[in-house]
């Protein structure tokens, strides 16, 4: 991505006391990245992938002759949270690339020459994540209005998917790309990312209705994803008040607290070249 950010960055400095800031600079990193992410088409198959999947789903629920009340909105439930994960669980793999990436093709250490400071490069690489999240929750709006038609609750269920898959986004992109930083290649970054993504995900698949007891609502707490759509489900499905259960959004919150902040405290140390990476 690095190919001309020089030149862009220069011309986007007022003056020459920015050469190192964070003002500037992360939008124009945020700006090549995102042109590399939608532009090189890596970003529009991902969403286009994304909408077969939903698709699908939707047509499955839509096409339930007996659906009442109650199963409508489990419907709209399960769409919003198959959105959600599967846009927020996307973030991370394409988060896991942004610098461990970089690294192994040998444009890190042009893009490290750049004047930006490497916390600007981090925040640039995590805006441009965090739009594939934004893309496809825009998708996801008319499958969610279709499904949740005479029930009044397409707004609720909206308004929510957008805040907690943008907290569950935010946390799961500043972890991957903590784990790109310290990742000595592009592969153990990516393994990594992977296993994390089942692990988060593969609780979700478990049935509702299934005990857990008192170990078993702990683990859900804290599984960023699960703890995220449990939320989802207690307040749209249970009919929960929206702040009976803010405690399971504790994980989440803190996943992108602590990811985020050991990326813009230890950014300059962790962002760099290794011996005998290619380009390095």
């Amino acid at each position: 991505m690095t190919t001309g950010l020089s030149g862009r960055v220069r011309s986007a400095e007022p003056s020459a006391g920015g050469v190192r800031g964070d003002g500037p600079g992360w939008r124009v990193v945020a700006e090549q990245e995102c042109r590399d992410l939608w532009v090189s088409g890596r970003g529009p198959v991902l969403v286009f992938a994304f909408s077969v999947v939903l698709s699908v789903m939707t047509y499955l629920a839509g096409t339930n002759q007996v659906l009442n009340f109650l199963e409508q909105r489990e419907a709209v439930n399960l769409t919003l949270q198959v959105a959600v994960a599967i846009g927020v669980l996307v973030t991370l793999v394409v988060s896991a690339d942004a610098i461990s990436g970089e690294r192994e093709r040998g444009t890190l250490e042009s893009l490290l020459l750049a004047p930006v400071s490497r916390r600007a490069i981090v925040l640039g690489k995590m805006a441009a994540a965090l739009s594939l999240w934004l893309a496809t929750f825009v998708v996801s709006v008319p499958y969610l209005w279709v499904l949740g038609r005479g029930v009044s609750i397409v707004g609720q269920a909206l308004l929510l998917g957008l805040l907690v898959g943008t907290l569950l986004a935010v946390a799961l992109a500043a972890l991957g790309l903590l784990i790109s930083a310290i990742s000595s290649s592009n592969k153990v970054s990516l393994a990594i990312s992977l296993f994390l993504l089942l692990a988060f995900f593969a609780p979700t698949q478990l049935p509702g209705g299934t005990p857990r007891g008192w170990f078993g609502d702990v683990l859900v707490r804290l599984n960023p994803v699960d703890a995220a759509l449990h939320y989802l489900t207690a307040v749209l499905v249970n009919g929960h008040a929206w702040t009976r259960d803010l405690s399971y959004l504790i994980s989440p919150l803190l996943t992108a607290v602590l990811a985020g902040g050991v990326l813009v405290a230890a950014g300059t140390r962790i962002v760099r070249l290794y011996g005998g990476v290619s380009g390095a």
